[in-house]
């Protein structure tokens, strides 16, 4: 049994109190001042978890920054780490993320795994007393985002969420503009994730992992199942057993900056999302074609997924487009925001980058929780945002496209995109009386409970969070 196991066994038992004295808790303040004393100016130790992808991003960014180093590589699959041990050869390799993080001179770590286990891995090294960098979304579901945020507070450490527009100089500029009023009030944020997504193909009977991957370790916290998908990897995000589809993919992104234009900083009250997976017949079981209806009362955001070819709405394909008393305002690029008058014509420009890993080593050198760009309430509104849409659209029922009349009530705004859906599905061949769709529940929730009421609340509360498979447990309380 591992350091981690360990401890979080005598933490859960009935004789935590009296081990504490003897093997103290992750993340305690006793365990934190074993480990050696630094100085700020000394180069902050990274792990990084996952690097088959975006984790190779991850490895170059804290490979070339002065304030950090990459001493550790760690991914179930050994057979994907190549690229990343090259680019750090001095780097130490873990199969086991435990074995990572009971290495007390590690300082931070840098989670780019598949969804499913975003949040554990976060609450894990927190518990191990690390800050923590967490690529998007931060969690699978909505409890386990709360459970980062409550880890971030009880450790004391810094959790940066993989919202990169957050440090940008444009998207920042921009939002605290339409916020101060620079285009008078915000009705409508309708973010847009039109990305073309083909078929992942079809098994007929369950494929062996790769034999380089651990299959225990890469499901973690998920139901152990057999892999009935062609690819191991990547395709796993339009599986809801470890992925959240397109909304939780590329989407939360532009879901975060919808929220943060329009100066929300709780989630909604109602909810209702319409969808299906369309065009092509797969082993995906999450929409490549959805609407959802994030409904705040007096403003909402409508969040549309396409991933069949299509043109681009007001400029943007990935992007939001705010609404506005006096115009709109498009962010289709994190570095370059435009806003309009309602002709048309552009009245204001917002340019400039930004780095968020720097901003991130900058927020963890400073010892300030909070001047990181993304901290961890962010990130789990704007992930919880995405997942409750996908709660509704996996409540639905069977609905041919042709029957549905203004299903969003009358948010005009959403039944408007469900008219052009109309449109952008018959462009692509699809026949909208012989494939139905799938229309969500509209859903009331507490956003100071976080939990569902009302009609269907039982259902769908048991989609906030996950059986879980032990002893890879997200904890209901940190």
């Amino acid at each position: 049994m591992s350091k981690l196991d360990r401890r979080r066994f005598l933490g859960d038992s009935l004789l935590a109190a009296a081990a504490a004295t003897a093997l103290p808790s992750i993340g305690s303040g006793e365990a934190a001042t074993r480990r050696p004393a630094r100085s700020r100016s000394a180069p902050l130790r990274v792990g990084v978890i996952g690097v088959r992808g975006r984790g190779r991003a991850h490895v170059g960014a804290f490979k070339n920054s002065p304030d950090s180093q990459v001493v550790a590589i760690c991914d179930p699959d050994e057979g994907v780490i190549g690229l990343a041990m090259k680019a750090v050869p001095e780097a130490r390799y873990h199969r086991d993320v435990r074995a990572m993080l009971d290495d007390e001179s590690i300082d931070a770590v840098s989670i780019a795994t598949p969804n499913h286990w975003h949040s554990l891995a976060a609450v894990w090294a927190l518990q191990a007393g690390k800050h923590v960098y967490v690529e998007k979304p931060v969690s699978h579901n909505v409890r386990e985002g709360r459970a980062v945020v409550e880890a971030a507070k009880k450790y004391g450490k810094i959790v940066q969420h993989g919202t990169q527009a957050r440090s940008t100089q444009a998207t920042r500029g921009a939002m605290e503009w339409l916020r101060s009023g620079g285009l008078g009030a915000v009705r409508v944020a309708r973010a847009l994730c039109y990305k073309r997504r083909t078929s992942i193909g079809h098994v007929s009977a369950p494929v062996e992992p790769p034999p380089s991957c651990d299959y225990d370790l890469w499901t973690g916290p998920a139901e152990m199942r057999p892999l009935m998908r062609a690819n191991l990897h990547y395709d796993w995000h339009w599986d809801f057993e470890t992925g959240n589809g397109d909304i939780g993919n590329q989407g939360v992104h532009q879901m975060d900056i919808a929220r943060w234009g329009l100066g929300r900083d709780s989630l909604p009250e109602r909810i209702v999302a319409w969808g299906g997976r369309l065009g092509y017949a797969d082993d995906g079981n999450t929409p490549n074609t959805q609407i959802a209806l994030l409904d705040y009362g007096d403003q909402q955001i409508v969040f549309e997924v396409r991933g069949l070819e299509t043109s681009a709405y007001r400029g943007a394909k990935i992007g939001v487009v705010f609404h506005c008393e006096k115009g709109y305002l498009v962010s289709s690029s994190y570095g370059k925001v435009l806003a309009y008058n309602h002709d048309g014509e552009v009245v204001k420009t917002f340019q400039g980058g930004g780095d968020h890993f720097q901003d991130f080593l900058d927020a963890v050198k400073s010892g300030r929780d909070g001047g990181q760009s993304a901290p961890a309430l962010d990130g789990h509104l704007s992930a919880a945002l995405c997942h409750l849409g996908n709660v509704s659209y996996r409540l639905g029922e069977p609905r041919e496209l042709g029957e549905l009349d203004a299903p969003f009530g009358e948010v005009e705004a959403a039944n408007e995109a469900i008219e052009r859906s109309r449109d952008h599905l018959a462009e692509n061949g699809v026949d909208l009386a012989a494939v139905p769709t799938r229309l969500g529940p509209t859903l009331r929730f507490d956003p100071i409970s976080e939990r569902f009421e009302g009609q269907h609340a039982v259902e769908a509360n048991a989609h906030l969070t996950r059986p879980y498979r032990g002893p890879f447990v997200v904890p209901e309380s940190v």
